[in-house]
């Protein structure tokens, strides 16, 4: 396990140093695996815009949270999804971009001013451990208002949303990255090729 620290990443994605971004997790990368790993879990959705260059900086897989997701949206029937997410996540094309062309799923995002608040609320609460219930009550509404737009079911595309919101919440079905991550990485693990 290698751990990164946040305060710095965070201010690189927002002064659009992707480049510098990208040289500290292929570092990590890199130092996984001289230590061993086997294959490599980046425990975040918006890092992954840094997956290509993590996965040609090592030998060993890097498993990417979208494709644990899409395959359970695949295998579940889902065809039209919506992603939540920071707006890193929800407006670049790294992730939406490899749910539709490796998976063919239609994918929407919320509007400008709901991407907005997705993403404050990440970056301004949830990231600082702050729980709000008007911030739930924004996101269902957003949740809702996507539903109506034809998404069949809701990605959770950041790692801290399932802090302020849960299955129980909503009608649409959520798929939480980060579970369905943990579990893709135990199942290689335990495969033969993750061996």
């Amino acid at each position: 396990m290698y751990s990164v620290d946040f305060d710095e990443i965070k201010n690189l994605q927002y002064q659009g140093k992707w480049d510098e971004a990208a040289k500290i997790m292929m570092d990590s990368a890199r130092k996984l695996e001289a230590g061993g790993a086997d294959f490599i879990v980046l425990c975040t959705n918006t890092m992954h815009k840094m997956a290509k260059e993590m996965e040609e900086s090592v030998t060993i897989p890097l498993l990417h949270i979208a494709d644990a997701t899409a395959k359970e949206l695949v295998k579940d029937g889902i065809k039209k999804v919506a992603l939540l997410g920071t707006a890193f996540t929800m407006e670049q094309d790294f992730y939406k971009g490899r749910l539709l062309d490796k998976f063919g799923l239609d994918v929407i995002i919320p509007g400008e001013s709901e991407r907005t608040i997705v993403h404050d609320i990440i970056y301004q609460e949830l990231c600082l451990g702050v729980i709000k219930d008007e911030s739930k009550q924004s996101y269902l509404r957003i949740i809702d208002q996507l539903s109506q737009q034809g998404a069949e079911a809701i990605i959770l595309g950041c790692t801290e949303i399932t802090l302020l919101i849960s299955q129980e919440d909503c009608r649409v079905p959520l798929y939480d990255t980060t579970r369905l991550h943990a579990e893709s990485a135990v199942d290689f693990a335990l495969s033969e090729d993750g061996l």
